[in-house]
């Protein structure tokens, strides 16, 4: 599958790919084109073409260009319709990716063949104008449009069944989370940071620090820095900080209580006086029932109350954070027997191809009963690894979208796994906004992520 993805990418760059269209689309009005060659074989090559509107948006786009007069052809591509006539290449936008908001990017990519000397493609044009990237090339418009996130909502706080912003509007923070902190430290730099927040336009960052597995409760003092030092550099990119105490292995959070008060009375003190903290208390709870998770969060809220009173604090819920679904059971548990808190939410978490229907109706009939927030989610099998399950995880996309549904994906980092957002090595390097570092997970994800959130102001 990922040699498979690696040829994608290279198709993309070779092609020079975007080519949105469909039958509602506009002139756009200005464009840049990147267009990376990501490897390079006898007599082919991949290629990844990142496409920036910076105009007005568009609804519909066609990516036009001319290929060399070297016998270059579009052997198959991804992210877009794919056509060639005579040394002209054409990439139409799909249905997830079509619209382009001011500053929106899509990423596509293509496999080539080619004979003699392999030159880059000429004479991008997107909906038929020259992408030149004449239109404010170095700053486009923040699709936002006022701000970062956290300038833009402030203080978040839980109203109702919604996660609502300083005006009492509800919002939807959509973002990526770390792998374990103590793996894949290296992922997590001011170059892969400026890459979350400018490039994909990402609303959160979730920093996973696990308790064992060499987590936290092998050096408490050195981990709790290093999540500090993470919400401090997301706070300065205007994202937010969803700091995950990520248990899992033993499942009942009341073995780690101790280290949860410890810790959450640091972080808190600590991160108090920040607009952009929330706190989840509890990553996975498996094998133990709904009231022990709720003994374990009526003890460690309290903790961080004392501290930050104002923060929103997350709990898990049974079976891995499936509302219980998982062991059997839903969310009607938790609805007749709610953690004794104010301004908290409850984590819900799913693998596309491995939670369906029934996860997404649960869903469905909880979110008008319960604040959910999707602190982790993948678009793969619950193991991390497999195919990709494209259409589950945008029927997934959709109703989290459709309910105002906070998530984080797992993961920003070039771990080894299909769930991975970045290729394996990439984190190695300081590149972390082409098309041609993106798994196909990440290619999804980064186009969702970063369409405009028009958060309410008013």
């Amino acid at each position: 599958m990922k040699r498979f993805l690696a040829l994608l990418a290279a198709c993309a760059t070779i092609l020079g790919l975007t080519a949105l269209f469909g039958p509602q689309a506009v002139a756009a009005t200005g464009c840049k084109v990147d267009y990376t060659v990501t490897s390079q074989w006898q007599g082919g090559f991949q290629a990844g073409i990142k496409i920036t509107n910076l105009g007005e948006p568009v609804s519909g786009w066609t990516l036009s260009f001319a290929l060399p007069d070297t016998g270059q052809k579009v052997v198959q591509g991804w992210n877009a319709t794919w056509s060639q006539s005579g040394s002209t290449a054409k990439a139409v936008g799909v249905d997830w990716n079509r619209t382009l908001a001011t500053g929106a990017a899509a990423d596509v990519g293509l496999v080539g063949s080619f004979t003699g000397a392999n030159p880059k493609p000429t004479a991008f044009t997107l909906n038929g104008v020259s992408c030149t990237g004449s239109v404010d090339e170095t700053s486009p418009p923040d699709p936002g449009g006022n701000g970062t996130p956290v300038d833009v909502n402030g203080q978040v706080h839980v109203c109702g069944v919604h996660l609502c912003n300083q005006y009492d509007r509800p919002v939807q923070l959509r973002g990526m989370s770390t792998h374990g902190i103590q793996w894949f430290s290296q992922c997590y730099n001011n170059a892969s940071m400026d890459a979350l927040a400018n490039d994909w336009k990402s609303d959160l960052l979730r920093v996973a620090m696990y308790v064992q597995e060499d987590g936290y409760e092998t050096d408490p003092a050195g981990f709790t820095t290093r999540v500090n030092g993470l919400v401090d550099m997301a706070e300065a990119r205007g994202m937010y900080a969803l700091i995950d105490f990520h248990t899992l292995t033993p499942g009942d959070p009341n073995y780690n209580l101790d280290r949860a008060k410890t810790f959450f009375a640091s972080v808190a003190a600590r991160n108090a006086d920040k607009k952009n903290v929330i706190y989840e208390i509890a990553n996975e709870p498996n094998g133990v029932s709904w009231s022990a998770i709720k003994n374990y969060a009526e003890q460690v809220i309290p903790v961080i109350r004392a501290a930050d009173p104002d923060a929103v604090v997350i709990v898990g819920t049974r079976g891995w954070s499936s509302l219980g679904v998982s062991d059997g059971s839903n969310e009607s548990e938790i609805v007749s027997n709610p953690v004794n808190a104010a301004n908290i939410m409850y984590a819900f978490h799913f693998y596309a191809a491995s939670h369906k229907d029934s996860y997404r109706s649960t869903v469905s009939r909880a979110a008008s009963q319960l604040p959910l927030f999707v602190t982790e989610f993948g678009t793969v099998s619950a193991t991390g690894g497999g195919a990709m399950d494209r259409a589950s995880t945008t029927a997934w996309l959709d109703l989290l979208d459709q309910l105002k549904i906070g998530y984080a994906n797992w993961t920003y980092s070039d771990a080894p796994e299909s769930s991975a957002a970045l290729q394996p090595g990439t984190c190695d390097g300081s590149d972390y906004s082409s098309s041609g570092v993106l798994t196909e997970s990440g290619t999804l994800l980064k186009n969702r992520i970063s369409t405009p959130d028009n958060f309410p102001t008013s």
